[in-house]
């Protein structure tokens, strides 16, 4: 309202204030209607005030002499009031909780083998936030609500209203009178905001349902004639008003009705990833590959009668694959801010670049994330998160589950994603020594320090932590925490640590931080080994058409033989990975990356390693990807991988890999 309405509301107090439960939006789009409309007597001025265009829209306009009158009459005493009660700036609309209506499905802001997630969805209840339509919304036929107003049973309940105020015996005429007054849930009126003709026309509405409400109780004395005079009046002036008013809430009451009938669930929200995957690997000439069968890429890593590492070589090419991916996310809320996560994968992939791994590198160099098969028969539908998540306050969330997704909450970047916009393949998404997809049961805490700094802290054991002879405490497990700094909103940098204990599978360590297998040396078995990892991670938006980003991890993987008097000792690796992002690229919505990658290179310890080492070599990787969204739910993913060194050896020919994933996400 502006401070003209404050006038009307002093001079015309149940009317002009029961048009109050509706006006609650903030938009400049219409010309500002100052409801200068006392009873009868003021009926010529509320024609003269609504035929005006330029009414009360402004400070200058407040201080023409005439802006209160009909042409050619002043009134100075009231000018005065109003220039030294200048409009206050508008405030923010206010929404309703996302729970009032279904929200436009959410996107993944990291989506990855382990970390296929979408944002939460809280609970939906369309007729309820209907209730809470307000004119504002009605003026700009959005679909979006305001805050529901808090109905005030007395005038002082208003924070923003005093004694001294020289309306406040007006508002509390109204409240007494008719009860016609509501505030904004912060306890506030805000009498100086500005309202529109439809929001004039709304508040009329509202008004004339407190009325007939009155009137149809038994005590219809307590309305005035005259003030039902005025009312008809005023029906007859925004008759055209009044009825689109009526029909726009009927069209909002429909859509509510319809979303409703076809929902999915009142408290669960569906989306789903779909992903065709065409994959392509050359090699210039024959690959070593540490691994006993050449033609069996699942074939297992061994030592020979000499003690050393099986090589063998991979002669044929790589055929091409086609393959499919299907992530089904259910996302559901209780409270509107709790969140239950399901997610359910299946797919067929096996990408041609496999045909070239020695064993332990399975589905790493050339390999998009979602071209693989998540369970042990392709096509099987296979639970790959359970996860419960609330907030104890403000700043802290708490995250349980029987099945947890360890990259939702850790090593993240915004210029790499395992489906999406960024570098996607296995090496880029996210730091090859500490991705690990074994990990299940666990906890996490999410705890935002301030507006720069948030600390998140986890434990996650195995799958088999469900399991008596194995439970949550003695099996694969892991303690990670991981600090991210953003001195600026374009800038992040996270640091982490794991520290994580590791059971052999047939006496070898064929986990991260190890990349391949290892034993004791001999071709012995191993205890449990544990492993530190120590990571950092950054992602810099330098323009919005050119980002930066990285990762840097260093492991040392202690490890301890089953053979009594073999020596122990540790294998120490690093990874490297350097890359440039460019948004909107050709597209908005677009984006490509080039990423350079060294995903495994043994410092120290190399005899362990059964598979991995190679002949001394570095393995490195170039990708290069582009995400094309053709529409809001269709993409193509072309992507191009040049690897060197493959296997760790450096007299392994350089491998080409091409794939293309088309994405269906709804």
């Amino acid at each position: 309202m502006t401070n003209i309405f404050w006038v009307a509301l002093k001079l015309c107090p149940p009317i002009v204030g029961c048009t109050l439960l509706a006006t609650t939006g903030v938009f400049a789009a219409e010309p500002m209607l100052p409801s200068c409309c006392n009873l009868a007597s003021l009926v010529k001025k509320i024609e003269t005030c609504a035929g005006e265009m330029n009414c009360g829209t402004s400070e200058q306009s407040l201080q023409n002499p005439g802006i209160l009158a009909p042409r050619g009459q002043k009134h100075e005493g009231v000018e005065k009031k109003l220039v030294a009660q200048i409009t206050q700036p508008e405030p923010k609309t206010h929404t309703l909780p996302a729970s009032s209506l279904p929200s436009t499905p959410a996107v993944s802001q990291q989506l990855n083998l382990n970390s296929l997630s979408v944002m939460a969805v809280p609970r939906i209840a369309p007729k309820k936030a209907l209730r809470a339509i307000d004119a504002s919304q009605i003026n700009a036929g959005t679909e979006e609500l305001s805050d529901p107003l808090a109905q005030v049973t007395s005038v002082s309940q208003l924070s923003d209203v005093q004694p001294t105020d020289w309306a406040f015996q007006a508002l509390q005429n109204l409240v007494e009178r008719y009860g016609a007054i509501s505030g904004y849930p912060d306890g506030t009126f805000r009498g100086n905001r500005a309202m529109t003709r439809y929001e004039f026309a709304a508040g009329l509405n509202a008004a004339l349902e407190a009325i007939n409400q009155l009137l149809s109780t038994s005590e219809p004395e307590g309305v005035r004639q005259e003030d039902l005079a005025t009312l008809q009046r005023l029906s007859a002036d925004f008759g055209t008003e009044l009825a689109q008013v009526r029909a726009r809430i009927d069209t909002l009451q429909a859509r509510g009705d319809e979303l409703e009938a076809n929902q999915f669930s009142t408290t669960t929200k569906l989306n789903g990833l779909v992903s065709f995957n065409v994959a392509k690997a050359n090699a210039g000439g024959d690959v070593r590959v540490e691994r006993t069968d050449p033609n069996d890429i699942f074939s297992t890593a061994a030592r020979g009668a000499d003690g050393k590492p099986i090589v063998t070589t991979v002669e044929e090419d790589a055929n091409l694959t086609f393959s499919e991916s299907i992530v089904l996310f259910l996302t559901t809320s209780f409270t509107g801010k709790d969140n239950l996560f399901i997610t359910l994968q299946a797919g067929n992939g096996n990408t041609s670049a496999n045909h070239y791994t020695s064993a332990g590198f399975y589905g790493t160099f050339g390999a998009p994330v979602l071209d693989l098969t998540p369970s042990a028969v392709a096509n099987d539908l296979v639970l790959s998160e359970a996860a419960y998540s609330f907030p104890v306050n403000d700043s802290l969330q708490v995250v349980v589950a029987p099945r947890i997704l360890w990259l939702r909450y850790f090593d993240t970047n915004s210029f790499t994603s395992g489906a999406g916009k960024g570098a996607t393949g296995n090496n880029t998404f996210g730091s090859p020594l500490v991705q690990d997809p074994g990990r299940g049961a666990g906890a996490f805490v999410l705890w935002r320090l301030n507006e720069q700094l948030n600390l998140n802290l986890g434990y996650v054991a195995s799958p088999a932590a469900g399991s008596p002879s194995t439970g949550l405490f003695n099996g694969t497990r892991a303690f990670t925490a991981q600090l991210t700094y953003s001195p600026i909103r374009t800038i992040n940098l996270r640091f982490l640590y794991d520290r994580s204990t590791i059971q052999p599978v047939d006496g070898q360590i064929r986990t991260r931080p190890i990349m391949g297998a290892a034993d004791d040396g001999f071709g012995g078995a191993l205890e449990d080994a544990t492993a530190d990892t120590f990571g950092f991670n950054f992602d810099w938006l330098a323009t919005p058409r050119l980002g930066f980003f990285g990762r840097y991890t260093y492991a040392k993987t202690h490890l301890e033989p089953a053979t009594r008097g073999v020596a122990s000792g540790d294998i120490r690796a690093q990874s490297v990975q350097l890359g440039v992002a460019f948004p909107d690229l050709g597209k908005r919505g677009a984006m490509a990356t080039l990423a350079y990658v060294v995903p495994f290179s043994v410092l120290d310890g190399r005899q362990f390693l059964v598979s991995g080492a190679g002949d001394g070599g570095i393995e490195y990787e170039v990708e290069l990807t582009y995400y094309l969204p053709v529409t809001d739910n269709i993409a193509i993913l072309p992507a191009f991988y040049f690897v060197g060194n493959a296997n760790n050896f450096d007299d392994n020919p350089n491998i080409y890999v091409g794939t293309v994933q088309t994405q269906f996400s709804f």
